[in-house]
């Protein structure tokens, strides 16, 4: 029990994300108005996400110098769960901009855009690993994608949509994260959110990993 105090640490920072959420009074922003409330689901989501394909990258590494087949069930369980995460935040991600910018999607938007193509970096990741019958190349070719995909994971999310002008807030005059850090009653729940995302995130993960060692247990015991 001692050593799951972060669970219940986490689980009670994201109900009272989620409540506070949608009941905090909010400061009055410009464009953003009532939306600005997204910032508490939407950026976690993605930071959450930005996490778990770290642990990917980390166990894939691992596997790599190891060969031991257990990073590689981590690598892959922490991907999914992290794809996951970016499907919903992409999804919140065009809630907002239907809401701000008159449209569920802006084509020219690079961080839209970014944000697709890393999801379809990482789908690759997941076909890769269904395209081989052999367990040990399935293994090592999916750890080395992983280290190309989280590369570009990064490359479309964080510096691409960088080099030029953007709708997203923080760019094109648009209120930025600076703007949401700087107000005490966003930064009281936006913090809390991020934690229990990423902590409830990590418990999902080592969820499926156990998941995924049943399975090959159990298919173990059917080919003997």
């Amino acid at each position: 029990m001692k050593q799951n105090w972060w669970k219940f640490v986490a689980s009670i920072f994201l109900i009272y994300s989620l409540i506070a959420g949608f009941l905090l009074p909010i400061p009055e922003l410009n464009i953003l108005e009532q939306s600005i409330r997204n910032l508490f689901f939407h950026v976690p989501m993605w930071f959450s996400m930005m996490a778990m394909m770290f642990i990917s990258l980390w166990y894939s590494i691992k596997y790599l110098n190891s060969n031991k087949t257990i990073y590689d069930i981590k690598a892959s369980a922490f991907a999914q769960v992290g794809f996951v995460l970016g499907l919903l935040g992409i999804t919140t991600g065009s809630v907002w901009a239907k809401v701000t910018w008159g449209a569920w999607w802006v084509f020219s938007e690079p961080k839209l855009n970014g944000a697709a193509a890393a999801l379809l970096v990482y789908a690759a990741y997941f076909i890769l690993r269904s395209s081989f019958d052999d367990e040990e190349k399935t293994a090592r070719f999916s750890a080395v994608y992983n280290l190309f995909a989280f590369v570009m994971f990064m490359v479309f999310i964080n510096i691409l949509p960088r080099l030029t002008d953007s709708l997203h807030p923080g760019n094109g005059g648009n209120p930025g994260f600076n703007a949401y850090d700087l107000d005490s009653r966003l930064r009281a729940v936006f913090y809390p959110a991020c934690i229990g995302w990423i902590a409830i995130a990590y418990w999902i993960g080592n969820i499926v990993v156990r998941i995924k060692q049943l399975n090959r247990k159990i298919l173990m015991l059917e080919i003997d």
